[in-house]
């Protein structure tokens, strides 16, 4: 399936909101397949729900943003997830140092493929106005849950793990509802 919707993104005279789209729908599934990989690492986690909000959070749009505004909040979005991706690697490398496995390499794949999205988000909507910034917007400076510890550790990356899933899919929508201003097009 990641071999299908990576073809969809180099198919060649599509547009760069549908090349973003498709981007975005490629970043959701990898996020959500690292979730997957990480529950089987963590059995413990299969059936816990965790505690608090949103880690990621931002001022809500106006009724009247429109679409390039809603992007562009987006965008700042998936900098913190970013930055929040570049703190787990960080911590886990130094909880339990450098290991190669499958929720490495897919976790790789998603820092990877989530700098790609905000590359191709800034492309869209940057303007002499508005500059907007692609490096990972954290300091991963605080502790990274109450629990503390190992325990803690793992339950602050899940709980980042599924704010990348949550703003992966929330960028797939709003980048379609670009797509199909500028493209006029529903289907991508």
């Amino acid at each position: 399936m990641a071999e299908q919707e990576e073809q969809r993104i180099t198919v060649p005279g599509q547009s760069p909101t549908g090349r973003a789209v498709a981007l975005a729908r490629l970043l959701h599934y990898e996020c959500t397949r690292l979730l997957q990989l990480y529950k089987e690492k963590e059995t413990f986690l299969s059936d816990h729900t965790p505690d608090g909000g949103r880690i990621v959070s931002l001022v809500p749009d106006s009724e009247e943003s429109s679409t390039e505004e809603q992007v562009q909040s987006v965008h700042s979005a998936l900098r913190q997830c970013l930055g929040l991706l570049h703190c787990v690697i960080l911590k886990e490398e130094e909880e339990w140092g450098e290991l190669e496995g499958d929720y490495e390499t897919m976790r790789k794949n998603v820092r990877f493929r989530l700098e790609h999205l905000l590359l191709s988000t800034k492309d869209l909507v940057e303007t002499d106005d508005t500059i907007l910034e692609i490096t990972p917007d954290h300091q991963c400076t605080e502790e990274v849950d109450d629990a503390g510890g190992a325990f803690g550790l793992k339950l602050w990356t899940y709980r980042v793990l599924l704010e990348l899933i949550h703003w992966a899919d929330h960028a797939v929508q709003t980048l379609h509802a670009l797509h199909t201003d500028r493209e006029g097009a529903e289907e991508i």
